[in-house]
């Protein structure tokens, strides 16, 4: 039975008044009820452009739909398991109307199939009636891998390689498992538990995931070789080093770039009032950029305590990079955006510390590269606003830091891996690499996509040579 409804399950979120004084998951997910009729709205397509043109790992998104429907909801998590390595991840924070829902053929004359609520259901579904999930470790077949980097890509590639057989060990430098999702995505948008239990199912699978561990300077890519005994390296390590606007005053006390911030407050959660740090004491912060990374930072900062929030762009709404769900729901939560406008001096007082922030209001011109119109300057325009904080969410770059160290590793300028084409394999032989470190930012699900790819290729090489797709 189909539902022909034109209008989506909404996803129960909570009131924004109680949402934005706590850290607590804003959405609170779809009931059974509202799962199995969000999941009749399937028209199961016989092309499955959902699967086939919108999801890089190319998850049965209608088998495991039609499953919600019939109320097999075990069923329904079996089948995403056999693709995805973190479900309940992708499910929150995958940006879905980009990607599988905006291939659903629903959405061409009304809303599409929730696919990402329903992900998520199912995976929350799963994990409450099954708590202590145990997996079954395989026989190993001889070889070692080493991971670097406990991110998307990295712990899908392990995951994949595990479940073959592989003894895969995870180097990860932060001392919690999970790459930007722990340290950079808040947990009203994504609970440490769902990382969490997703971590820990792999241990399960028999994969060693060493924390505090950076690869690099000390112990480098050729010491896993020659010293560890690995016979295959996945290099995951992201590209997650904040890019800086380069005016002055931004080396003043106060101001922030937005992956410390976010990490002060998912790793260290700075707004538990029994911590004294600095960031609680913040009465007017202001968030620079348009991206999703800036509503992350400007929600967190309202729910640590600022009692004036400012997100400044400088261009218009239209032009933001960031997800219209999450700015509806920054604004629904009090944060004031300024939109047209840019910063060009840090304010400091005698003791250098932010006082204020000086900024221009910008007009469009022409399209840019990108294809947004490119911001102007207004001549005279200049002015200035009162904030103890500022943070600088412009986007991140490539670790030159670590790629300096990649003696037969080719690498770009800029810093980015080099793979061959269409490929995760790298100059270096038995040295593969994916995700952010090698397109630069990109989404959860495509990190993910790098990591099957590359644990696909990684088999390929081992079982059969060098040189060998």
């Amino acid at each position: 039975m189909i539902n022909y409804s034109k209008i989506k399950n909404p996803m129960p979120e909570l009131d924004p008044e109680v949402r934005k004084k706590s850290f607590e998951e804003s959405a609170t997910g779809y009931t059974e009820e509202m799962a199995v009729r969000e999941a009749m709205r399937c028209l199961k397509c016989r092309k499955k452009p959902c699967m086939m043109k919108g999801c890089p790992v190319h998850n049965h998104i209608p088998d495991f739909i039609g499953k919600v429907a019939e109320g097999d909801f075990e069923a329904a998590y079996s089948i995403l398991r056999e693709t995805t390595t973190l479900p309940a991840v992708c499910g929150r924070v995958c940006p879905q109307s980009k990607q599988c829902e905006g291939s659903c053929v629903r959405g061409v004359k009304g809303e599409p199939v929730s696919i990402g609520a329903l992900e998520r259901f199912v995976s929350d579904w799963h994990r409450k009636n099954y708590p202590e999930e145990e997996r079954t470790i395989p026989k190993p077949n001889g070889y070692k891998v080493a991971v670097v980097g406990a991110g998307p890509a990295g712990l899908t590639c392990a995951k994949d390689l595990a479940e073959k057989g592989y003894e895969v060990t995870v180097f990860e430098k932060n001392r919690k498992a999970g790459g930007a999702l722990v340290t950079g995505i808040p947990a009203f948008r994504l609970p440490n538990e769902v990382v969490d239990r997703e971590v820990q199912l792999l241990e399960k699978l028999g994969v060693t995931i060493c924390l505090e561990t950076e690869i690099g300077k000390k112990h480098t890519v050729e010491d896993l070789f020659a010293k560890d005994g690995f016979h295959a390296v996945f290099l995951a390590n992201g590209a997650g080093i904040p890019s800086v606007m380069g005016i002055p005053g931004e080396d003043l006390e106060g101001v922030y770039l937005a992956g410390d911030y976010l990490k002060k407050i998912n790793l260290d959660r700075v707004y538990d009032p029994k911590m004294a740090d600095p960031l609680l004491h913040a009465k007017n912060i202001a968030i620079i950029g348009g991206g999703n990374v800036a509503m992350d930072a400007c929600r967190s900062a309202a729910r640590s305590g600022a009692k004036k929030v400012y997100v400044i762009y400088r261009r218009s709404r239209e032009e933001m990079p960031a997800y219209g769900v999450e700015v509806d729901e920054a604004i629904a939560e009090g944060v004031e955006f300024m939109y047209l406008t840019n910063p060009v001096k840090v304010i400091g007082d005698k003791k250098g510390h932010i006082t204020g922030l000086e900024c221009v209001k910008m007009e469009l011109g022409e399209p840019d590269e990108s294809g947004r119109r490119r911001p102007q300057p207004i001549e005279g325009s200049n002015f200035t606003i009162d904030v103890d904080r500022c943070v600088m969410a412009i986007g991140t770059t490539f670790d030159k830091s670590f790629t300096d160290t990649l003696k037969k590793v080719k690498v770009s300028d800029r810093g980015a891996i080099l793979a061959k084409d269409d490929s995760t394999e790298t100059s270096h032989l038995g040295v593969f690499a994916g995700g952010d470190n090698v397109t630069g930012p990109a989404t959860v699900i495509k990190a993910m996509g790098a990591g099957k790819k590359a644990a696909s290729e990684i088999d390929y090489y081992l079982q059969n040579g060098p040189g060998l797709r």
